[in-house]
Parts: C-alpha cells; structure tokens; sequence
C-alpha cells in the first residue's frame, strides 16, 4: 500500500522534496489519491466512517502547488492528532503545524527563488488558501498549465468572463482589493479575488 502511494505520488513532487515527504509518510498511516481538477479547492482531508484517513490533491502540472497542497492537508492531520477534533481548521493550531512541517521544504534545492522568498513571508502567518496571498497565487501560476484562462486583475472594465460552473459575468469597478462583477442573467453582483482565474469571453 505505501510502495504504490509513492510511486503515484512521485510524478507530481518537485524531485528534492520527495525524501522528506516519504519521512513524513512513514510516520503517518494516511491514504492519499490524485483526483481530478476540482475548481473550488486544490485538496482536502477527511476521516472517513469507516476511520480512515484521506488526502486527496487535485491531479497538476504544478509540482510547487501540489506540495504546498500535501503539507497544507498533512498538517490537519497532525494538528487533530495532536491538539484535537474540536480545533479550528485554520486556527492557530493548525497554522503552528504547518509552519513547522514546511520549514523543511524551504529550500533552493525544491523552490525556485522567485517562489521561496514569498513563501517565506506567507509562512510568518499562513492563510487558508495559498489563493488568498495575491502574490504567491501568481508566482505559483506561472507553473500551471496554460489552459487559456486569465486573471480577474487582467482584464478591462467591461469585459465578460466565464467561471467554471458556466455562469457569465461582465468586469465592473474596483473595489478595495476585489473587482465587482455582474452576473449576465440574474443582475446581482458579486465581489472577485483579483487572483481569480476566469475564461475571457
């Protein structure tokens, strides 16, 4: 069972970073599988009724994002192992865990430096999705796969856009640190991370 998860797992990790993910996998008895794209979360942890434990990542070509994704969810792991159920998700219990398992993976060696200086400044306070730290989600887009969408932050007043679930928008104002966009049918607005990637009408 270990032997086959790493060898699914390997493909997908920056090649210096497997060492030290195979120590943490020794030291936790988890069930991890690659799933397909889901477009509201890159991974998640669960338990299981039946008591087992599972991580699933979203299958990418972005080995960096895949290994922030299998620290971020082993930390919840270790974090209710070791402080508890009843913990918050991303509360500082977790936010401790994380720090210490990806201080390790900080290095030359496994990140490019353009992507290690900026990890190093969202690790003095990690936040629950790298997607919410606007220049870490860019730096780590640059290694996605180029599946023709774009930034809300690059488009123009006035452009329309649609999101994964089909529904159509048209770029409004700035406001603060989010865009406002209309929804085409419905009318309503709905505020926009700038970071949020869409497909250009």
């Amino acid at each position: 069972m270990f032997d086959s998860q790493i060898s699914i797992l390997k493909p997908y990790l920056p090649k210096y970073s497997i060492p030290l993910v195979l120590n943490y996998l020794n030291k936790w008895n988890v069930n991890i599988k690659v799933s397909e794209k889901r477009n509201t979360k890159h991974g998640d942890f669960r338990i299981l009724p039946n008591e087992t434990l599972q991580i699933s990542i979203n299958k990418t070509q972005n080995k960096y994002r895949f290994l922030i994704t299998l620290i971020h969810e082993l930390s919840h792991l270790v974090a209710y192992e070791k402080y508890g159920l009843n913990i918050k998700p991303h509360g500082n219990y977790w936010k401790k865990t994380f720090k210490d398992m990806m201080k390790p993976f900080l290095i030359q060696s496994i990140f490019p430096d353009n992507i290690l200086n900026l990890l190093s400044n969202h690790f003095k306070n990690p936040k629950a999705s790298s997607d919410s730290d606007f220049d870490l989600s860019i730096a780590l887009g640059k290694y996605d796969e180029n599946d023709g969408k774009r930034y809300v932050f690059e488009l123009e007043k006035g452009s329309s856009f649609e999101i994964y679930n089909g529904k159509k928008f048209i770029l409004s104002d700035k406001k603060y640190k989010r865009f406002i966009c209309q929804e085409m049918n419905s009318k309503k607005k709905y505020l926009f991370n700038p970071s949020a990637k869409v497909k250009p009408i």
